[in-house]
């Protein structure tokens, strides 16, 4: 039965038709790579070109198809659906970064609400779509009083990036509730690894800190609280998840994915440090602003009904990706 277990799995992906949304973002260039790996035929939609995004890194490129567009585009969203006969939807595409959501937040509402009710209005129109999965985040939960966030909390976001995931996440909810789409969702913490290139976050700040000799500089006051969470178990969360939808009758469901290891912004930053085998000090700015104190998630639900757990230490993640940025920075000269 094991043999079995393991046999189906490895083809579940074999020539399905997978749109991929966000795919040379951090989490979908992963993604994308590991669906085409897997045997399935990949379609990305692209807004810009990212020439330094990990998918254009690597021959994964060359296997899949790529549509030029945004999600506001509805007419194209339904013309891919169609035309590549679309069989299953991961939503990843999203205005990621807390500061330029607070800077601007119209373009993040317009990218990360509007392009969500795009993606799921355009699938309940497709009649061939079996599966949906849509990013939305622990920043949906908001700030709660009792932690960790579990998925029966209710979404209560305040700030512009935390609100539009509110939206996002709901919106997903109403089309399973009102038309029986076949969507989950999921909320991840903190993601983290090789390739992603947008440097304001803390673990790539750091690490590029670091490998210049550098301080790395914290902008709040260290105590702050977040789950951090290995990008390729990310990856494998999201491909469980959607191989198990219909077979545990998964449909309109959320889940929490953690490694459920909570760390101060001060205790990561000093475990890179150890790491890296630094003696550098942080610089504290105490400047943190519009951002929840405290973040982290339980994974229990996932644990116990698709019987997930991520693969990757804390500690081997981090090392992985200081490997990824080390090379890549050598490779610059």
């Amino acid at each position: 039965m094991e043999g079995l277990v393991i046999k189906m799995k490895d083809t579940f992906w074999k020539n399905k038709n997978v749109f991929v949304t966000g795919c040379t973002g951090f989490l979908g260039s992963y993604l994308s790579k590991e669906l085409i790996k897997l045997g399935a035929n990949v379609v990305g939609l692209v807004r810009d070109f990212i020439p330094n995004s990990n998918l254009f890194c690597e021959p994964s490129l060359y296997s899949m198809n790529i549509v030029n567009g945004s999600l506001e585009d509805l007419g194209l969203i339904e013309r891919i659906l169609g035309e590549y006969e679309i069989d299953t939807v991961f939503h990843l595409a999203a205005q990621a970064i807390v500061g330029v959501a607070n800077r601007n937040p119209l373009s993040t509402f317009q990218t990360n609400i509007l392009g969500t009710w795009n993606i799921l209005e355009a699938c309940r129109r497709s009649p061939l779509v079996k599966r949906i999965i849509v990013a939305s985040s622990d920043k949906a939960y908001g700030d709660q009083k009792v932690l960790p966030y579990d998925e029966s909390m209710p979404l209560q976001g305040k700030h512009p990036y935390d609100v539009s995931k509110s939206c996002a996440d709901l919106i997903a909810q109403s089309y399973y509730h009102t038309y029986r789409l076949p969507v989950c969702i999921t909320r991840c913490g903190n993601l983290y690894g090789g390739g992603d290139l947008n440097f304001n976050r803390i673990i790539p700040q750091t690490i590029k800190s670091i490998i210049h000799n550098e301080a790395p500089i914290i902008r709040s006051d260290g105590t702050f609280i977040r789950d951090y969470f290995y990008v390729e178990d990310a990856v494998q969360a999201y491909l469980l998840l959607a191989e198990k939808m219909e077979d545990l009758s998964l449909y309109g469901e959320a889940f929490n994915f953690s490694n459920e290891i909570q760390l101060t912004v001060l205790d990561l930053v000093n475990k890179i440090l150890e790491i890296m085998n630094s003696d550098l000090k942080p610089i504290i700015l105490q400047q943190g602003q519009n951002e929840i104190k405290h973040q982290y998630l339980s994974a229990e639900k996932a644990r116990i009904i698709l019987n997930w757990k991520p693969i990757f230490t804390i500690e081997e993640g981090l090392k992985k990706t200081i490997e990824w940025y080390t090379s890549y920075f050598h490779s610059k000269g």
